[in-house]
């Protein structure tokens, strides 16, 4: 297995168990746990961009351009309309 693609792998992981997190917090009464839960998921964010912008600089991921005025107002217009 390629570097590159162990970094994707460990992306894509990382982005999963963020999400997973967030279920656990919202469903979480014990104030203790959640706090816990809390503290892991802010550490794997920090952890997903730190690992997301070596991937960048090593050329294994290319963001999307960025969208022009017109295409987010387009796309907003399109939300609004009932």
């Amino acid at each position: 297995m390629q570097e590159r693609d162990i970094v994707n792998d460990v992306l894509s992981m990382t982005k999963a168990s963020m999400q997973s997190y967030g279920v656990a917090i919202a469903e979480c009464s014990n104030q203790q746990l959640r706090s816990a839960l809390q503290k892991l998921r802010d550490e794997a964010e920090q952890f997903q961009y730190q690992l997301y912008q070596i991937a960048e600089q090593k050329g294994y991921y290319t963001p999307a351009p960025t969208a022009s005025q017109q295409d987010v107002s387009q796309i907003k217009n399109q939300l609004n309309q009932p």
